[in-house]
C-alpha cells in the first residue's frame, strides 16, 4: 500500500463532498482528484520520472495541495521549501535536492545552482498558471504504483546546528503517522479542521493534510495565521479540530471571554506542538475556552512520537506517552545506557514513523542511529513512573556549569511564571571558571517593564544558585522559525 491507496478512501470514497475551502473557493474530493491527475499527466509529459524531485516554494493555497497529490501519484519526491527562506537558503536546498522542476509564485530567478544555471533553467511552473497548463490533460490516474518504503517527500530540517539536511520521509512513514493520529485523536469524516499551519512544514503536511485526505473530513485552509481575523475564521467555519503552535495559542488568549466560550462550544480538540507550551498558558487557555490543549511531540525525521491521551489525563508540561507501534528509550547521552525513571536522558525512537535517513548523507545517517536501530533525537526528557514524558530541551542546549547539568526549559518555565514576563529563552555562555553559565533573554508583556535585578533575586530565592542566570537581556522579541520555535542560535546575534 502507498499513500495513493490511503487517500482513495476520501478522493473516491467521499468524491461528491466538499473537501477544501480556501478564501472564496471550494473543492470537492472529486475535483481535487481529477485536477491532481491532470497535473500529474502534465508533469509526465514534461519529462518527469518517478524518483525525480519536485520543489515547491508556496504559501498555503489550493495549488500546493494539488501539486502534492500530483507528485505522489506520479512517484515524484515532494520537496517543500519554507516561504520565509531567501536566496541563500533556497539555493542550498536546490543544490542538495537537485530537483527537476519547481512550482512557485515568487520571484526566484535570481537564485542559481552551483553549476551556474539560473533557476529559470529548471522547469519552472507558476502556481497561477497550473490550471491552464493541465486543463487538456487526462483526468484518469497516471499508471504508476509506489512501494510503501519509497520516498514521498524530502523535508529539510531547520538547520539550528549547521546547514539543513534533507530528511527522507516515505509513504509508510506518512501513512503510519496518519493512521495513528486518526485513531488516537478519534478523527472522523464528520470533523472540520481549521488549518493555519504552513504546509511546507511536517506539522501542517504530515498531521493536517494527511489525516484530512485519509479521513475525509472538511478543511478550511488559511494562507497563514492572522491574529486580526482568526476569531472570525473560527466563528464562520465552526471547526471541530484545530492544530496550532504555542505562538498561535498565545494570540488566542486575546479573545473576548464570550467569543472564547462560543468557540470552545463547537471545537472538540485543540492540539499544540512544534515547541513547548508553558504550563501556565495551558491553564489560562483552559479557564478561557473550557478545553485542555492536547500536547504532543514530533520532529521532521519522525513525524509524531508521543501524545497526551484524547480520553484521559492531559498532563500540563508533558507530551504524553508513545503512540502505538512506537518504542522510546531514554539513554545517557555519554554512555548510551538507559536512565532510571525521573532521570534525564536523550530520547531514542524506533517505529514505522522513523525516516530511513538523510538525503545523500550516509555519514550523518549512520551517526543518527544507534547500533540497535533507534533514532537519536537530540531531545532530552524525563519519564514519570506512569509513562508520561516531559521534554527538557535539546542535547546541544544542555548547560554544564561547574559540573552541574542545567536544563534551560526549567529556568524558562520559571521565568515565564513571573509578573511582566511574556517569553523567556535561556542559553549557555562561556565562562573561564565554570565552563558555562546560564544567560536569560526575556521579553516583557506589552505595556510593562522588566527589572533584571528583581528577576535575579526571585531566581535566587527559588532556584539552585548555579541555575540562576548570570545576566538577563531584555529583548523586544525572540527569533523564531515559521512554526514559532525559538532559534536560540540566533540570540547572541
Amino acid at each position: 500500500m502507498n499513500l495513493n491507496d490511503l487517500f482513495a478512501l476520501s478522493l473516491a470514497g467521499c468524491a461528491a463532498q466538499t473537501a477544501l475551502e480556501f478564501r472564496e473557493h471550494e473543492r470537492t474530493f472529486a475535483q481535487l482528484d481529477e485536477n491532481s491527475n491532470r497535473l500529474a499527466h502534465r508533469f509526465a509529459q514534461d519529462g518527469f520520472q518517478p524518483g525525480d524531485r519536485l520543489a515547491v516554494y508556496l504559501a498555503n493555497c489550493v495549488e500546493l495541495v494539488e501539486t502534492y497529490l500530483a507528485a505522489i501519484k506520479l512517484g515524484l519526491i515532494f520537496v517543500p521549501i519554507n516561504v520565509l527562506y531567501r536566496e541563500r537558503e533556497v539555493e542550498h536546498i536546490l543544490t542538495d535536492a537537485e530537483p527537476t522542476g519547481i512550482v512557485s509564485s515568487g520571484d526566484l530567478e535570481s537564485c542559481s545552482t552551483p553549476a551556474g544555471q539560473k533557476l529559470a533553467d529548471l522547469r519552472l511552473y507558476r502556481a497561477e498558471e497550473l490550471r491552464r497548463l493541465y486543463r487538456d490533460c487526462p483526468s484518469t490516474p497516471p499508471d504508476y504504483a509506489a512501494e510503501g518504503n519509497w520516498p514521498a517527500a524530502l523535508v529539510y530540517t531547520s538547520g539550528t546546528t549547521g546547514r539543513s539536511k534533507g530528511a527522507i520521509l516515505t509513504h509508510n512513514n506518512f501513512a503510519a503517522n496518519a493512521v495513528n493520529l486518526i485513531t488516537c485523536w478519534r478523527m472522523t469524516a464528520a470533523d472540520r479542521l481549521l488549518l493555519a499551519l504552513p504546509l511546507f512544514h511536517v506539522h501542517g503536511l504530515g498531521n493536517g493534510l494527511h489525516t484530512w485526505l485519509a479521513c475525509g473530513y472538511r478543511v478550511r485552509l488559511l494562507e497563514r495565521f492572522r491574529k486580526e481575523t482568526i476569531f472570525d475564521e473560527f466563528l464562520r467555519f465552526r471547526p471541530t479540530v484545530f492544530f496550532g503552535v504555542p505562538t498561535m495559542y498565545e494570540r488566542l488568549l486575546d479573545a473576548p471571554p464570550e467569543t472564547a466560550r462560543e468557540i470552545g462550544g463547537f471545537v472538540r480538540l485543540f492540539v499544540s506542538g512544534s515547541a513547548p507550551l508553558p504550563a501556565h498558558r495551558l491553564e489560562r487557555f483552559r479557564d478561557l475556552y473550557g478545553h485542555v490543549i492536547l500536547e504532543r511531540y514530533g520532529m521532521s525525521e519522525t513525524l509524531m512520537n508521543t501524545s497526551n491521551p484524547y480520553a484521559g489525563e492531559r498532563r500540563p508540561g508533558t507530551v504524553g506517552k508513545p503512540l502505538p507501534g512506537i518504542s522510546i528509550r531514554l539513554a545517557d547521552p555519554e554512555t548510551g545506557n538507559d536512565v532510571a525513571t525521573e532521570e534525564v536522558g536523550e530520547i531514542l525512537i524506533q517505529g514505522p514513523n522513523v525516516f530511513p535517513g538523510y538525503w545523500r548523507q550516509p555519514e550523518a545517517t549512520a551517526a543518527a542511529f544507534t547500533p540497535e536501530g533507534y533514532f537519536r533525537s537530540g531531545d532530552l526528557a524525563v519519564r514519570s513512573a506512569d509513562g508520561y514524558y516531559t521534554l527538557q530541551g535539546r542535547r546541544h542546549e544542555l548547560i554544564i556549569s561547574g559540573g552541574f547539568n542545567i536544563y534551560p526549559r526549567e529556568i524558562e518555565e520559571f521565568l515565564m511564571e513571573q509578573p511582566g514576563v511574556a517569553e523567556a529563552a535561556v542559553i549557555g555562555e562561556s565562562d573561564a571558571a565554570r565552563g558555562q553559565v546560564p544567560v536569560a533573554y526575556v521579553v516583557p508583556i506589552v505595556g510593562t517593564e522588566i527589572d533584571p535585578e528583581v528577576l535575579a533575586a526571585c531566581c535566587k530565592r527559588h532556584l539552585a544558585s548555579f541555575k540562576t542566570p548570570r545576566r538577563f537581556v531584555v529583548a523586544k522579541s525572540l527569533p523564531r522559525n515559521a512554526l514559532g520555535k525559538v532559534q536560540k542560535h540566533l540570540l547572541t546575534e
